[in-house]
């Protein structure tokens, strides 16, 4: 399929690597290519080096009519960067690794997007499946790429779920999962999609090749999916923490219940979802929608809900020092992010850190509920100063500001008491002053434990 096709891979993180390494064993020419100079790229690059690939560093390559025969961009690289805009222009096929990966998977594809919840339903997904003996790979924008999956498992699979993000959709053509789930639509990316509008668009990109044998899993409650969902050609199957959907899974009193195929049934208690929060009382419905559409028995369903432990990152308990809880939220990477976070400590002051690589987001409805619901802040980071305007407006003064996540966990326990908690959830990204949230968590777990 790719043998002797000239390929350009531009953007050489994660996905990217991945990437180069699969094509060159398909004996593609491959030229990979990244923006950062090369002392800037991080692990890799020296397993590149290794590999009949031309390596391009410090500035995209022009692309002329002949160079290349297709172009695959990672999530991190925009589709307005010259070589994109010239290979359009040149009806130079464009695709993202998420692309390239699923028109090599012939088994059914649970793909799971929106703007919060993302990885803890694809891991519940995953975790529900595994439960009833599926050999489902669990993988995509959730951090393990999904062409490195597809190159390591060669057959004998059930089911990918595969997390999906919208910088990822914004580069596919034909990718069709069989069951597509959009959680909600917040702002967020709104430096890179410009209007909220367009950032559902591209998210919507999910259903884009979905026919009538397909399912849409869509959250009642969000008005943005209730106004794309007559439009879509798949079947709609609703999901509802307020209410229970003629056709879906909702709650009813104190119980999850489901709507499917004319019959009610009462699937579990919605205490007997193990992790915590409203807003993982949402993904976990969402969850329960994909396994009935996947044909997994209520009972499989109801165990998986009771013992799924939550994701690492995402309102992680990391230690209790004193009396005081410190979680780790450092996925929470936007400013709805940050309430649902506050939402699962209804009952417990909060201490709150949060700041990093503000992403075009509004920091005023966040505000307002850290005036009802934080004892203090911590700010630090690019987007302190945005973050404490915010706060200002709304008359809230509680704050301080740091200059390091090592100062920040130590004048949050300095201004927390017994029963209080210590909560990381930045409202922000982390590439100011991390790789990414995974090295800002796990310095935060560091800390905490150093205490």
């Amino acid at each position: 399929m790719f043998f002797g096709k000239k390929v350009l891979v531009i953007g050489l993180a994660r996905s990217g690597l991945a990437t180069v390494s699969f094509l060159v064993k398909q004996g593609a020419r491959v030229t990979a290519n990244d923006i950062k100079k090369e002392e800037e790229l991080e692990g890799g690059l020296q397993q590149l080096k290794k590999l009949p690939v031309r390596l391009i560093t410090g500035d995209h390559p022009p692309v002329k009519q002949g160079d290349y025969d297709l172009i695959i961009v990672s999530p991190g690289v925009a589709p307005t960067i010259p070589p994109v805009q010239e290979a359009r222009k040149l009806g130079i096929p464009v695709w993202s690794e998420l692309e390239l990966a699923a028109r090599l998977i012939r088994e059914p594809i649970v793909a799971v997007t929106g703007t919060n919840g993302k990885t803890t339903t694809t891991s519940l997904i995953g975790h529900i499946f595994q439960k009833a003996g599926k050999k489902a790979v669990v993988a995509g924008n959730i951090g393990i790429p999904l062409i490195q999956a597809v190159e390591q498992h060669r057959g004998g699979i059930d089911f990918w779920v595969v997390e999906v993000s919208s910088f990822q959709l914004e580069q596919v053509v034909t990718f069709r999962p069989k069951i597509g789930v959009f959680l909600n639509l917040t702002p967020d990316h709104l430096d890179r999609h410009g209007t909220l509008e367009n950032y559902g668009k591209i998210k919507a990109r999910l259903f884009e090749n979905q026919g009538p044998e397909d399912f849409a899993v869509l959250n009642m409650n969000d008005a943005y999916l209730r106004k794309i969902a007559p439009n879509l050609k798949s079947r709609v199957f609703w999901f509802s923490r307020k209410e229970l959907p003629n056709w879906g899974v909702g709650v009813r009193k104190d119980w999850i219940v489901s709507c499917f195929e004319g019959r009610e049934e009462v699937i579990c208690k919605t205490s007997d979802v193990e992790i915590p929060g409203p807003h993982n009382l949402e993904n976990a419905l969402a969850a329960v929608g994909a396994a009935l559409l996947a044909g997994i028995d209520k009972k499989v369903i109801r165990e998986g809900l009771a013992t799924f432990p939550g994701v690492a990152h995402r309102l992680e308990l990391v230690r209790i020092v004193n009396g005081i809880k410190f979680v780790n939220d450092s996925k929470g990477t936007n400013p709805e992010s940050v309430l649902n976070a506050l939402e699962a400590f209804p009952e417990e002051e909060i201490i709150l850190i949060a700041g990093g690589r503000a992403k075009g987001s509004d920091f005023r409805k966040l505000a307002l509920r850290i005036k009802e619901r934080v004892k203090a802040v911590v700010l630090l980071g690019e987007a302190r100063p945005l973050i404490k305007d915010a706060l200002h407006q709304v008359g809230y003064r509680k704050v301080c500001e740091v200059s390091s996540l090592e100062e920040a966990v130590r004048t949050a326990a300095e201004l927390a008491q017994p029963g209080d908690v210590v909560l990381l959830s930045p409202a922000c990204a982390s590439w100011d002053m991390f790789r990414d949230f995974e090295e800002r968590g796990n310095l935060f777990k560091e800390l905490v434990r150093a205490l």
